[in-house]
């Protein structure tokens, strides 16, 4: 991940993100393996007292998982840790 260019490279291909899709995974990946729940990470999208509802981040989360996980539906990556919200997987 490049912060200063915005944007990832995975193998060897550039992926291009959505503003919200680049700064929810650099957020992930800020804090590897710790559990950042939606409001937290509503909070770092849209600022404290959004009007956004917390479900748009699952609406982000799913568009970014289609871009950088080889399978989708069986993330690597962003891992989803129920009850709470989504955590990057170091070892992924």
């Amino acid at each position: 991940m490049d912060r200063n260019g915005r944007y990832i490279r995975i193998d060897g291909s550039y992926i291009d993100l959505t503003p919200s899709e680049f700064e929810l995974l650099a957020a992930l990946m800020t804090k590897p393996d710790y559990a950042l729940s939606r409001e937290e990470l509503l909070g770092l999208l849209h600022g404290a007292g959004s009007e956004e509802g917390v479900r748009t981040i699952d609406v982000h989360i799913k568009n970014l998982r289609t871009k950088i996980e080889p399978d989708p539906g069986r993330p690597r990556y962003v891992k989803t840790v129920y009850g709470s919200g989504y955590r990057f997987a170091a070892e992924g």
